[in-house]
């Protein structure tokens, strides 16, 4: 996420809202740590962007996770 943010000239501080998609709420609070961690890691100035989260079905088995970033830049 962070790659694909700085390829676009912007970066996870102007993230304004993620939306992660899961298989399963099995995943939840791994999930979650991660997250807490890459935040934490990529957000120093504590202005956390907005996070919903959704159990869906992906289209192919082998997807877990799928995650949407909105960035709002200058």
């Amino acid at each position: 996420m962070k790659a694909i943010l700085e390829a676009g000239g912007s970066s996870v501080e102007d993230v304004i809202m993620f939306r992660v998609y899961l298989t399963t709420r099995d995943d939840f609070a791994a999930m979650n740590e991660v997250y807490g961690e890459f935040i934490t890691e990529n957000v120093p100035s504590g202005q956390l962007p907005s996070r919903t989260t959704v159990f869906v079905d992906l289209p192919h088995e082998v997807m877990l996770v799928e995650i949407d970033a909105l960035a709002v830049t200058a």
